[in-house]
């Protein structure tokens, strides 16, 4: 799939829409009578992964990276100043460890020593302020801009300490440390070459086809000598998902993503394969332009809300691979997650019910999807469309070609099909999706008292305080936002018996957090 650039400064959708972060631990689903032995890891062997994506115009520059291939094919040649566990903590990588000012605002990194890049070179602070500066100012049109737009400063203390100073506090700056647009690149006279695959990651480049495959190799030199367990990888796009499944089977790869999932309990009887399935912070939605009439009417967002069946949907469209959605994007896996709101359920009375608080008796809307918009979206629709009848709303279905769909659909119709990877922190994703005026605010929602408590969450220290912001939040957006959040999306994944993984794989990407090359091994 080509790159659609939207909004301000050629930022990619898609960019920043896979960069959702989540914190979970793992689903296995065995064959029925079978137990995993867990091993203890060793060296060797090529991984064969096939990937549900892949584009020809993927590339080395780190500004553009969007679909999945091209994303775990950045984690195996690169490391971050952060990284998200397995389990959803954040550890150090390339910084060893940092300290924050009182107020949030200035930020101290100690950066690790003795890292190599493949080239040779050992990595110093001058590498990560290079590789961070890339994405910034004016001209930049890195799908990261947004991340690092509040950096006012960043500069050396030395070869190995570097310090960051914000706009305004920010407690969750080592989080977004961790976005997979910013990896550490080798710098010459100040700046990184975004051409090159130059990284200090676990494997290095050995070729690169932009769309078909890529073919890598163990970094000799590698700091973290309890990861990095293969020889080398071999990484190919089979977006077709029946082939991509019939290479598993076959045995022509070790490991895919995305599952259908229609045929996930057949894939689960074959003895030779085991499904992973991990339930994060992905979720599907119906985004409304709330400037719009009909959906400039609160009531109305609100009948809509109650007039669909958000169970229905999880059972059909993600056959139980997920969990039901509150129209809030914060899911029960964050740390902040408002576990007690009253839930947004199908009840056809409650949806005449605003209907008429908003003067009307029926409701007449179109709704525009597109599997692009998320895998399933059309039939989402459907199944929406026949519940909603019962409250008065007339669901009017628009099939909109996936070709061209976030360029021409998505912000651009008054309602759509959406989906969002999730952040690691309720700050990030609010501040993408929800904030007044920022450029992916695909509802362009403006709440006054939401803003207020998202610049007094951002900047607060103290845990308390933060998690009474970030549940009024949450019900500000349940009760009156503009995104109806049907459902939460699992990851699925097929795996072969001859892989092995620990016993917690990370559910803030796909495939283990996109590291799944660093982190599993043969058997």
């Amino acid at each position: 799939m080509t790159n659609h650039l939207i909004g301000q400064g050629g930022m990619t959708r898609r960019g920043l829409l896979k960069s959702g972060m989540a914190m979970t631990a793992a689903g296995l689903m065995l064959p029925a009578g079978m137990a995993m032995a867990q091993t203890e890891p060793k060296k060797g062997g090529t991984l064969r992964i096939g990937f549900n994506s892949g584009s020809t115009v993927d590339n080395y520059d780190p500004g553009v990276w969007d679909t999945n291939f091209v994303q775990v094919f950045a984690q195996a040649r690169h490391n971050y100043l952060t990284e998200i566990a397995a389990d959803g903590s954040l550890v150090g990588e390339v910084a060893e460890s940092w300290e924050a000012s009182a107020d949030a605002t200035t930020w101290t990194l100690k950066i690790r020593q003795g890292i190599t890049f493949h080239s040779g070179g050992t990595l110093t602070a001058d590498d990560v302020i290079a590789s961070i500066n890339y994405h910034r100012g004016p001209d930049s049109t890195s799908a990261a801009k947004p991340i690092v737009d509040p950096i006012v400063e960043i500069k050396a203390d030395g070869p190995n300490t570097m310090i960051v100073t914000l706009s305004g506090g920010n407690a969750d700056f080592p989080y977004l440390m961790s976005d997979y647009h910013l990896p550490i690149m080798p710098a010459k006279d100040g700046k990184i070459d975004p051409t090159s695959p130059d990284g200090c990651g676990p494997y290095r480049v050995d070729s690169f086809e932009p769309g078909i495959n890529a073919t890598l190799s163990r970094h000799a030199g590698y700091w973290k000598t309890d990861r990095a367990h293969f020889d080398g990888l071999l990484l190919l796009a089979l977006t077709d998902p029946v082939a991509r499944q019939n290479a598993l089977l076959t045995g022509e790869v070790d490991v895919v993503n995305q599952l259908d999932l229609t045929t996930v309990s057949m894939m689960s009887r074959d003895p030779s394969i085991r499904v992973i399935s991990v339930t994060g912070n992905q979720h599907f939605c119906f985004p409304m332009d709330t400037r719009a009439a009909p959906f400039n009417d609160n009531n109305v967002r609100l009948a809509l809300k109650h007039a669909l069946d958000r169970q229905e949907m999880v059972d059909k469209i993600l056959y139980g691979y997920g969990a039901v959605g509150n129209d809030n994007p914060i899911g029960p896996t964050q740390q902040y997650y408002a576990a007690d709101l009253p839930v947004n359920s199908y009840d056809p009375d409650k949806a005449r019910f605003h209907l008429g608080k908003a003067g009307l008796t029926s409701l007449d809307v179109s709704l525009w999807v597109a599997e692009a918009g998320f895998t399933g979206a059309t039939d989402s629709g459907s199944l929406y469309a026949e519940r909603a009848a019962a409250g008065g709303i007339n669901i009017t279905v628009e099939r909109a070609p996936n070709d061209g769909y976030w360029s021409n659909v998505w912000m651009q119709k008054p309602w759509c099909a959406s989906y969002w990877g999730g952040r690691a922190t309720c700050d990030w994703m609010f501040s993408t999706a929800y904030a007044a005026g920022a450029p992916w605010n695909e509802s362009y929602w403006d709440n006054e008292r939401f803003n207020t408590l998202l610049l007094q969450g951002r900047s607060e220290l103290d845990e308390a305080k933060r998690a009474e912001i970030y549940h009024e939040m949450q019900a500000i957006v349940s009760n009156e936002g503009g995104v109806v959040i049907p459902m939460f999306a699992s990851f699925v994944m097929g795996v072969s018996n001859a892989v092995a993984t620990p016993d917690v794989v990370g559910a803030n990407w796909d495939l283990d957090g996109f590291r799944c090359v660093e982190r599993w091994w043969f058997a």
